[in-house]
């Protein structure tokens, strides 16, 4: 079992990685979700989680989460073939939270180099966090 620390982790690039780790057949467990970081402008991010949210009928869907580990959860679903069953059973592998639970408390976590906000040009980032207040 792998589990990732999601702080100061750019969502894209983390998502990326745990969907290739959840084919490869690892059980991957994020932890602090809400402190992971989307790129680019602030009101241009919001506007699109806005769209997405407001997209489609309130009783047909498509429905768009408003929690954070539930957000990431669905960015690494858009990367995973989900509608196969080999995407399926990669995505019922991974499991995101927003704090430590107690169960993964004394396991080591690990962090992605690549995908850490230190390798961003500019500072236009907000949090998980941040997008999910916004949408509710």
């Amino acid at each position: 079992m792998i589990v990732i620390d999601a702080k100061k982790l750019i969502v894209g690039r983390l998502a990326t990685f745990t969907a290739k780790k959840a084919l490869q057949g690892e059980t991957v467990r994020i932890i602090n979700a809400e402190q992971a970081i989307i790129t680019g402008n602030k009101k241009q991010i919001f506007a699109r989680y806005r769209e997405l949210r407001e997209k489609g009928e309130p009783f047909h869907g498509p429905f768009f989460p408003t929690r954070c580990e539930a957000i990431l959860k669905r960015m690494i679903r858009g990367m995973l073939p989900h509608k196969k069953t080999r995407g399926r059973e990669a995505l019922k592998r991974v499991r995101c939270y927003n704090t430590i639970p107690a169960e993964l408390k004394d396991i080591k976590t690990i962090t992605i180099k690549e995908a850490n906000v230190s390798k961003l040009i500019s500072p236009k980032y907000i949090t998980l966090k941040d997008v999910s207040e916004f949408l509710k």
